[in-house]
């Protein structure tokens, strides 16, 4: 169902069971799932597809050009996942030409009022972006990351699975996976025992990542204290996670206990 007053271009895709409401705005170059539900006032343009059953709520943006002043028009991408819900004020930025031209959501997301996801973002599944949070560009989110209000979240940051980030955090180093962080500029506080308990990991598995926390995190010198790092922790899941987030991208600065 499309209400009267919203401008739908006759070239975009939309499926049938998608309902539009009053006032909405959707470019010629728009793919939306089914059972997509689009409340009023929501303006949706560039090549962005919406996934099934994704719900945006009223004055969103999504799909408008880039706020990177190297943007020159170039045909870049937005894919947004199945099952998202998209909150009053949201703005996500398709990819640009120097970040490879897309920016991707996964599936089952929840984006609070005013949070912003930039150009080149790729935000995995169930993840959950509070009120007020802005992604600079080409932010990696992995799946099950809860981000709380007010935080800053700084371009090229990496953020690990089933990480937490406290409310009013300034992110500028990277957090690892299961980690806890927070700061006005981020360290690391933990690890987040309550995600890895309700998403009911084996409880001798968090046993020894604790233990092997203490160990990655000895000291200042991460390579050294991976080195040196109890083999038996190797075998550990959780603890091979970590370890892989750290050594993948040395370029980035790791969020550690000392950076507070």
């Amino acid at each position: 169902m499309i209400h009267k007053t919203a401008i739908v271009d006759s070239k975009a895709k939309i499926s049938s069971s998608v309902k539009i409401g009053p006032y909405t705005v959707i470019g010629p170059n728009v793919e939306i799932g089914g059972d997509v539900i689009i409340h009023s006032h929501v303006n949706i343009s560039g090549n962005t597809k919406i996934g099934d059953g994704t719900i945006i709520f009223p004055f969103a943006s999504i799909g408008n050009v880039p706020q990177d002043l190297k943007y020159k028009g170039e045909d870049t991408k937005l894919e947004v996942g199945k099952n998202n819900k998209i909150r009053e004020y949201v703005t996500i930025s398709p990819g640009t030409k120097g970040g490879g031209g897309l920016t991707k959501i996964g599936d089952n997301c929840l984006f609070m009022i005013s949070s912003h996801i930039a150009h080149d973002c790729n935000v995995g599944n169930n993840v959950i972006i509070a009120n007020n949070v802005p992604l600079g560009g080409h932010v990696t989110i992995e799946d099950n990351v809860v981000i709380g209000g007010n935080s800053a979240v700084q371009q090229f940051t990496r953020i690990g699975k089933l990480a937490m980030v406290g409310g009013m955090t300034g992110v500028l180093h990277d957090v690892i996976p299961y980690g806890l962080s927070i700061g006005n500029r981020n360290y690391l506080q933990g690890l987040n025992l309550i995600g890895l308990r309700r998403a009911n990991f084996d409880n001798k598995d968090i046993l020894g990542l604790i233990e092997a926390y203490k160990e990655i995190f000895a000291t200042k010198n991460l390579n050294d204290n991976l080195s040196k790092l109890n083999g038996a922790f190797k075998e550990n899941s959780l603890v091979k996670d970590i370890i892989k987030f750290i050594t993948e991208d040395k370029k980035r600065s790791i969020c550690t206990p000392f950076d507070q």
